[in-house]
């Protein structure tokens, strides 16, 4: 059986279409992680200013001076420093971009005219301890992972829609299975795809996690999401976790996505005889919610966010009350993708064993 799985691994890694796609998605990591860092700007409200690795410097060296936890005296002080000082015609100060720090505590605590709203930390954060620093880097990374996790579980299909459907009709199916039965060789197929796929997710994970590392460094990952600037949608995660609890779910979820699609694809894989038709299939049912006039008020909602491509989008997911205590709702993604593959591992082998009979 290891000399199977091992074969069926080498098939999968060595087929071009495999190769050029895995090779495009490491390349995307690096063009969003460096497009994201080379666009970053700054300004510390004094004298410097700068975009890339100037703009992370100052950020970081602005968040420094505030890092910690966030009290009412630190508000009051970090108010009376970016109040703004140029007219602003008209524009809510909210919108007001000079550094990361200075964004996200405008979207709390400011008017529209960059005074102080009135608010106090716990009219805005209740009783929860809330800790800031320089977190811009990190939620940066998790955006960028959102866009290349989507991608990922394209690149799983392609890995897996050939894995049934391309044997139909060959001859090295016919070959390994007179050797070592049909439920051997379904077995191996089934196995061989989940670790393909756990395997590609682990590397596209690691590197983007070690890439952001030696661009932004650590500082900021025990940080609270909830003070993040203005315009991060993880700041509407309405929980309060630090920056590396929320990677660790939005990477716990690149897996559950990766696994749910895995599954879907084998069923198409092992019902198209054509490899390309289970593709395109695998893809559309894949892609299917976003077509869905769901809203977040809908009863559904919480469903439709348990889908695979939600897991990847993971912010929606997120989002959705938590089940009790500080259970999360998204931790629900975990049965449902065990689920799906064992849907997925159950109708393959059904249906491939009953081909190779034929």
């Amino acid at each position: 059986m290891k000399k199977l799985i091992q074969f069926e691994l080498r098939k999968i890694f060595s087929k071009r279409l495999t190769q050029v796609t895995l090779i495009a998605l490491l390349l995307l990591s690096f063009l969003l992680g460096f497009s994201a860092y080379q666009n970053m700007y700054a300004f510390d409200g004094k004298n410097r200013e700068g975009t890339g690795r100037t703009a992370v410097e100052i950020d970081k060296s602005v968040a420094e001076k505030y890092e910690g936890i966030l009290t009412d005296e630190k508000v009051q002080q970090m108010i009376a420093e970016f109040k703004p000082t140029q007219d602003l015609h008209g524009m809510n100060a909210v919108y007001l971009y000079q550094n990361s720090l200075q964004s996200a505590l405008f979207r709390k605590f400011s008017d529209m005219n960059g005074n102080w709203n009135g608010l106090s930390v716990s009219d805005v954060f209740g009783n929860e301890e809330i800790k800031i620093g320089y977190t811009h880097g990190w939620l940066k990374t998790s955006e960028n992972m959102v866009r290349i996790f989507i991608v990922l579980s394209l690149v799983v299909a392609i890995m897996t829609a050939p894995v049934f459907s391309g044997e139909y009709g060959g001859v090295d199916n016919i070959i390994l299975t007179s050797k070592y039965g049909k439920t051997k060789c379904a077995t191996a197929k089934i196995i061989g795809s989940i670790l393909a796929a756990l395997i590609v997710t682990i590397v596209v994970s690691a590197i983007n996690l070690i890439y952001a590392f030696i661009l932004y460094g650590n500082g900021g990952l025990d940080c609270s999401i909830l003070f993040a600037p203005a315009d991060f949608v993880e700041g509407y995660i309405p929980f309060n976790i630090t920056c590396g609890t929320l990677l660790k779910y939005q990477i716990l979820l690149a897996f559950t996505n990766t696994i749910s699609i895995t599954g879907i694809t084998l069923v198409l894989s092992a019902v198209c005889k054509n490899q390309m038709v289970a593709l395109v299939a695998s893809a559309a049912i894949y892609l299917f919610p976003i077509m869905l006039p769901v809203t977040e008020t809908s009863p559904l909602f919480k469903i439709i966010t348990l889908l695979p491509l939600y897991h990847a989008q993971f912010v929606s997911l997120m989002s959705v009350e938590q089940i009790s205590g500080n259970v999360l709702y998204a931790l629900m993604a975990v049965p449902v993708a065990l689920i799906l593959m064992g849907i997925g591992v159950f109708i393959s082998r059904r249906i491939f064993a009953k081909h190779q009979v034929s």
